[in-house]
């Protein structure tokens, strides 16, 4: 149960989200198909509240003397992300968000694209759809390269 919950909170970590939570549950020998599906879900809690307060959060706290610069990275990624997105997609914007948020590369997932579309304005729905099927594209990706990489190593040590 304890290695269940460490893979759904794991996946709502923003930069590891299930990109880490996947490996981790398959390491400690949980089986794949629960491990895919708990970390989706760890990794789609925030989407709406990202979607909806993240980038009112983050202008009002950019200034502030603390925690400025931490906002002030997360405001930049995500509209760098939105740029990256737009000069990318054209219309296809969904398609380009699933796309982001689907492939695992560093600094794309989940909270980033989201944040991205908050930025873009793209409508709610659309969004939030986009993010799913791109957060259930980079829990496959990551569930055949977690199966591989530690099954070709565990073969190696036997």
């Amino acid at each position: 149960m304890l290695n269940y919950l460490l893979v759904f909170f794991i996946s709502m970590v923003p930069l590891v989200e299930l990109r880490g939570a996947i490996p981790i549950g398959v390491l400690r020998g949980l089986p794949m198909v629960q491990t895919y599906i708990i970390a989706i879900i760890g990794n789609m809690i925030p989407v709406p509240f990202i979607y909806l307060f993240a980038r009112t959060v983050l202008l009002w706290g950019k200034d502030k003397p603390v925690i400025g610069g931490f906002f002030r990275f997360c405001l930049e990624k995500g509209e760098k992300g939105g740029k990256k997105l737009q000069e990318k997609a054209g219309r296809g914007l969904f398609v380009a968000l699933l796309l982001f948020v689907g492939i695992p590369l560093p600094g794309t997932g989940a909270w980033t694209g989201t944040l991205a579309a908050s930025i873009l304005d793209m409508d709610f729905k659309s969004s939030v759809a986009a993010v799913m099927c791109g957060v259930l594209l980079a829990g496959l990706i990551m569930g055949a390269a977690s199966a591989g990489l530690f099954g070709a190593f565990g073969a190696f040590l036997a």
